[in-house]
């Protein structure tokens, strides 16, 4: 079975992607023989505390934090990434590279997430929920978990991902609905103990009409593919959440002959999201 496009790519334009660049990552998905990518650059706007450990712990962000400690991400550069995005479909014409975002708590920033969109045309665009309320701030899991249930954390996270795909339509693929399972503090993770919270999530994702991303960069559990089939979800997408070239198009293969297992089949493009056979 050919590889399905990857539809969450990370390059240069994103600001956490330290060792990323676009013209790579074309290069590296013509070599593994990916048909199409979408470079969905981060777009987020909660200001949060510059972490000293974790996994965005980095000179950058340190040095752009303000006197308080406070680190907001910058503005997206969308004129520079369009115009990097043409040179690459000049050098690369046999892969289809389309234009997109990735959009932090949409349902928290409608207003900047359309008059972002406005500026040109995405082809792809996700969703998708990185933090949850912390004290007087906004944190990832990773930096809740210490202080904080775990299942809690995981509970409120998919309870908000009901109010993210209730409140704004301007997103088609909810992203990495396991999340905060990347940073799980005990191992292994069992989605079962979470069965009724993921499949509410999931059902009001598919009541939304908007696909489903299984993301490679932590394999989405084939327990949560099984559910979204269960609760109505009719098409997926696949993302590696690359943010270096090495990463594009990780774990492609198991990923689609697992949804292929659930009955999802490729579209009419290789760039078209996966749907229900039945």
């Amino acid at each position: 079975m050919p590889l399905p496009g990857d539809s969450h790519v990370h390059s240069e334009w994103s600001w956490d992607a330290v060792h990323g660049s676009m013209e790579k990552t074309c290069a590296r998905a013509v070599e593994i023989g990916l048909p199409a990518i979408a470079f969905t650059e981060h777009v987020d706007h909660h200001s949060w505390l510059a972490p000293v450990d974790g996994p965005y712990a980095n000179d950058r962000i340190t040095a752009a934090a303000d006197p308080a400690g406070l680190f907001t991400p910058p503005v997206f550069d969308a004129a520079g990434y369009l115009e990097t995005i043409s040179r690459c479909r000049e050098r690369f014409p046999d892969l289809h590279i389309l234009t997109g975002l990735e959009m932090g708590e949409p349902h928290r920033f409608a207003g900047q997430l359309a008059a972002l969109l406005s500026t040109g045309t995405f082809d792809r665009v996700l969703g998708s929920l990185h933090c949850l309320p912390d004290g007087d701030h906004y944190a990832e899991p990773w930096g809740i978990y210490p202080h904080r249930d775990a299942a809690e954390v995981l509970r409120e996270y998919l309870a908000e991902v009901i109010r993210l795909v209730d409140a704004t339509g301007d997103f088609a693929v909810l992203a990495h609905i396991d999340y905060p399972v990347r940073f799980w503090p005990t191992a292994p993770f069992d989605p079962a103990a979470f069965e009724e919270e993921f499949r509410a999530a999931l059902r009001a994702t598919a009541r939304s009409g908007r696909a489903l991303e299984i993301n490679t960069r932590l394999p989405l559990h084939a327990t949560i593919l099984g559910w979204w089939r269960e609760e109505g979800g009719r098409t997926v997408s696949f993302g590696s959440d690359a943010h270096y070239p090495e990463a594009v198009g990780h774990g492609f293969r198991e990923a689609a002959a697992m949804a292929e297992a659930y009955g999802f089949r490729p579209g009419d493009t290789p760039y078209d999201f996966w749907r229900r056979s039945l």
